[in-house]
């Protein structure tokens, strides 16, 4: 009987706790809800397979989306689309009503994210958790007038995503390059079709066009060994056979290829790993945490960082098909060595220039001006994925570091990847001294 008594108190007592009020959910800091968002789009990015020029633009109109809605809460801070190319007018706050400006940057975010990635349902899974955070700690009021505020700023976004020239080439026939002397054609192992050879065909941003930053031509195709496009291979080539430890770190760390093949006998596995433009974001994402960046500048970083990646891309990739350069492990193995294979599986386009290396240089000079030269952090953007990391002493030699490990890994030519860096130096100023912004 008294254990019977015992069971009904404690029923009880759980039905009265079961009864009571749900504790909130403790509200996250501005910035954090951001960092959170642009790494939860990472991981999508990861999983669907984007390749680096697509990547680039789905960080640059996710994160313009987030700086426009964000930017409301310090009134320091200007617009950066209305300076950009093809936006149409943002839309702006009611005067007098309260927003949460996150929250609105949040759903300006994933507005935009649902059109530009494919995995939508893993995103909705995590925005729901976020937006019951601040259903817990907002009024009904504020919180629905921010999540209207955040949708008006990602449809006005991706209105200008319809224009630019990536729907229109979609569908496109393949490329497979030219058996021309000296031209580019599909590299070993894998022999991939050309990846997005109308790239440089995008709008820009902030650029003028993709041919403004003009590059002088690579070394002419020549049967003369002793000429300069016969000694740039005996170079690829020695050096693969001389690399040190910490070289062959440095290619291994900065290799950011997003699909990468290896075989096993008659095998073949798929690793995936972050592009080079999320290499870039995530450096971005350890300044803005270093420094204690607040959520207004935190989202201004993200916005321009990803402008440089997007224009730089464009830049580079209109050269890349322009000049439809051989990569070095076409020339080797015809010329010098039948069974080399470069350090790094060589990516599905032309060679000149590096990319990478333009992309690089880029981001380090829009970080460099908004946390300063001489700025020392421990990269740990890739850690989670191949279990590295690496300490630099400024943003531009971290960039240096960039361009050399394409090198290392026997992907690019000297010249290539210092001419790439060359370009992207020269766009992250432009973009940098072209918008009118509070640092």
């Amino acid at each position: 009987m008294r254990y019977f008594k015992v069971l009904i108190v404690a029923a009880c007592s759980l039905a009265i706790i079961s009864c009571g009020p749900k504790p909130k959910i403790p509200l996250e800091k501005d910035a954090d809800v951001l960092h959170e968002n642009v790494d939860q789009l990472t991981q999508v990015i990861i999983y669907d397979v984007f390749t680096p020029p697509v990547a680039a633009r789905i960080y640059g109109y996710t994160s313009l989306a987030a700086y426009e809605a964000m930017r409301h809460a310090d009134p320091k801070y200007a617009s950066i689309v209305s300076q950009l190319k093809g936006f149409k007018a943002m839309p702006e706050p009611e005067k007098g009503q309260k927003y949460n400006y996150a929250l609105a940057a949040t759903k300006a975010f994933f507005t935009v994210a649902h059109k530009v990635t494919f995995s939508v349902d893993t995103l909705k899974k995590y925005e729901s958790k976020v937006f019951a955070m601040y259903q817990d700690n907002l009024d009904t009021a504020t919180f629905s007038r921010s999540v209207a505020f955040g949708e008006k700023i990602g449809k006005a976004i991706i209105a200008r995503s319809a224009f630019d020239n990536y729907p229109q080439t979609r569908g496109k026939p393949r490329f497979l390059g030219s058996n021309d002397n000296g031209k580019w054609r599909p590299t070993a192992p894998d022999y991939l079709d050309g990846v997005e050879y109308c790239w440089g065909t995008m709008h820009t941003f902030a650029i003028d066009t993709s041919t403004q930053f003009k590059m002088p031509l690579p070394p002419a195709y020549s049967e003369d060994r002793t000429s300069e496009y016969f000694k740039q291979n005996v170079d690829v080539y020695e050096k693969s056979k001389s690399l040190t430890a910490e070289e062959i770190e440095i290619a291994r760390f900065w290799d950011d290829n997003p699909f990468v093949i290896q075989h096993n006998g008659h095998m073949m596995f798929v690793n995936k790993k972050i592009t080079p433009g999320g290499h870039w974001i995530g450096i971005t994402t350890i300044a803005c945490k270093k420094t204690k960046a607040d959520a207004v500048k935190t989202a201004q970083a993200y916005a321009l960082t990803s402008i440089a990646l997007f224009d730089a891309f464009i830049a580079g990739w209109q050269v890349k098909y322009e000049t439809n350069y051989i990569r070095p492990v076409t020339v080797i193995n015809d010329k010098i060595d039948q069974k080399w294979l470069p350090m790094l599986q060589t990516p599905p386009f032309p060679e000149y220039p590096s990319g990478h290396s333009d992309i690089s240089a880029a981001s380090a000079v829009i970080l460099t001006h908004l946390f300063g030269d001489n700025f020392e952090y421990d990269d740990t953007s890739d850690l989670r994925y191949i279990g590295m990391q690496r300490h630099f002493k400024s943003f531009l030699k971290a960039s240096d570091e960039t361009s050399l490990s394409r090198y290392y890994g026997g992907i690019h030519y000297l010249n290539s990847v210092n001419a790439g860096a060359a370009q992207g130096k020269q766009i992250g100023e432009f973009i940098w001294n072209k918008l009118k912004l509070q640092n």
